[in-house]
């Protein structure tokens, strides 16, 4: 492996460590759990080792800022979709869309909106609520849909508390592989 794709291991680790502990908004799980609850989601359901790290990855942004975690309460939104790590498209994209794939939700699926957790409702109205049928179409004719699609329930099914699932460790074959990838 090459030193620009260690050194993105390395810091991935390195981000996981020094601040996977910190609280995911006002969601129970902290930050690593969010992560890792997500990628194993994504991993048991098949998913391929782009989409896999793209779902370990999609939230990183906030874990690189130092707003506070109750930002979205006073209408701030840290846009953590776009600080997406240095991976190709099929990496970058899905994890780039998954705010977007909430708001593509509310607007298509009944009852979508209903089941989020009340933190998740409060980003989705600082993120734009639900999607005008013009944004659902071209969302929808994104080749890259689909995976956030994938991606954005696993993200809304990843923040049990104290759940085990497998270590940031455990990803590495899979983050290895992404790079190549890309």
């Amino acid at each position: 492996m090459n030193d620009s794709r260690v050194s993105v291991v390395d810091e991935i680790l390195r981000l996981f460590k020094g601040r996977g502990d910190s609280a995911y908004g006002r969601e129970a799980a902290s930050q690593r759990e969010h992560a890792l609850q997500a990628a194993h989601l994504a991993r048991e359901a098949g998913s391929p080792p782009t989409l896999v790290v793209a779902t370990l990855l999609h939230d990183v942004g906030h874990m690189l800022h130092d707003l506070p975690d109750d930002a979205p309460d006073h209408g701030v939104d840290d846009r953590h979709e776009e600080l997406a790590a240095r991976f190709g498209p099929d990496v970058a994209k899905p994890a780039r869309l998954h705010v977007q794939a909430k708001r593509f939700l509310c607007a298509d699926e009944p009852g979508y909106l209903d089941r989020l957790s009340e933190p998740s409702r409060i980003s989705m109205r600082l993120q734009g609520g639900p999607m005008s049928p013009e944004e659902a179409e071209r969302f929808r004719s994104s080749p890259h849909a689909a995976a956030a699609l994938v991606l954005r329930r696993c993200d809304d099914s990843a923040k049990s508390p104290g759940l085990v699932v497998p270590g940031v460790e455990d990803y590495i074959p899979w983050i290895e592989r992404a790079l190549i990838r890309s």
